[in-house]
Order: structure tokens, then C-alpha cells, then sequence
């Protein structure tokens, strides 16, 4: 078993990790895409955005049964935690693993795994949620499905950067 990380944004190389703007209706930030071979376990998933939402917001990490159409990620923005790993089998390409969604799809069957509620009036920036999950809680995200980092900014648009961890 491997462990691989993934961002909602290129691979950073001579500039530092992108933050993506959230928009104000739902937008998919990170998508996951497994293949029909392959189910994932998840370890952790974590966010930042750079300034609190203009209203209360809403950030989601699912399992749904339709893709995002979303910007590809290249294999090497699929980082293995170990560099002797070898490379993630995880699909990709604008219909399956990558980020920054320009349609969301029409979902008809999802799984829940963590949903947090931001207040409009939280004062601090920036606002950031890690969360590592137990051994005997992971979930599993099963063959041929998406799993996304979802959020809702209703009145503002804000930057947000955030990542999950898995094994496969």
C-alpha cells in the first residue's frame, strides 16, 4: 500500500502553491478520481481560505458517482508521501482528478465523510481545518467514483487551498 497527497492546484515548482477562488455558488475545489481497479482509503484532508467568507459557508468532502469537469492534474501534482512509491494510479484528466470545477455535474448518489460550517463573522485570517481521520473511521472511496472537496461562499469570494491524503 502507497500514500499519496494532491492539492487543488498545479504542482508548484518555481512559485508557491496556488490558492483558487472559490466563487459564490458550489464549486468543486479537488476532485479524486478512482479507477475500476482501485478503491482509496482516506487519512486526512485539510483547508485554508486566505479570508473569511462573506457569508456562512459550507466546505464538504464526498464520495459522488458523477465527475466535476474540472482542470487535469498532471502525475506529478499526484505526490506519493514516499519517493520510492510508484506513481499513483489514480485517473486523470478533466472529467476525473484534478481541481477548480467549471461544472459540477448532476450528482444522484453521494456519501458524506466530513462537512464543516465557517460563520460570516469568524475575524481571523487566515481560517484553517486539518483533520486526520482514526484507523478504525477511514472511509474507503470505492472503484469508479469521485471524491471532491466542495464548497459554497455564498456573497463572497475568498482563496482556498487544500489537499487529501489517501493510501492505495
Amino acid at each position: 500500500m502507497h500514500r499519496y497527497t494532491v492539492w487543488n492546484g498545479p504542482m508548484p515548482t518555481t512559485a508557491a502553491q496556488a490558492s483558487v477562488t472559490t466563487g459564490t455558488t458550489i464549486k468543486t475545489m479537488l476532485q479524486i478520481a478512482t479507477p475500476s481497479t482501485r478503491q482509496i482509503q482516506l487519512i486526512s484532508w485539510s483547508f485554508t481560505l486566505d479570508d473569511p467568507p462573506g457569508a456562512d459557508a459550507v466546505i464538504e468532502l464526498i464520495q459522488t458517482d458523477v465527475a466535476a469537469t474540472v482542470t487535469a492534474h498532471s502525475a506529478s501534482g499526484v505526490q506519493p508521501l514516499d519517493p520510492n512509491a510508484p506513481a499513483s494510479l489514480m485517473t486523470l484528466g478533466t472529467s476525473a482528478t484534478g481541481y477548480t470545477a467549471t461544472a459540477e455535474g448532476t450528482t444522484t448518489a453521494s456519501r458524506v465523510f466530513d462537512v464543516v460550517s465557517l460563520s460570516s463573522v469568524s475575524g481571523e485570517s487566515p481560517i484553517t481545518y486539518n483533520y486526520q481521520f482514526m484507523p478504525d473511521e477511514r472511509y474507503i472511496v470505492a472503484v469508479s467514483k469521485f471524491l471532491r472537496v466542495r464548497v459554497t461562499t455564498p456573497t463572497t469570494a475568498v482563496d482556498m487551498r487544500c489537499k487529501v491524503t489517501w493510501d492505495e
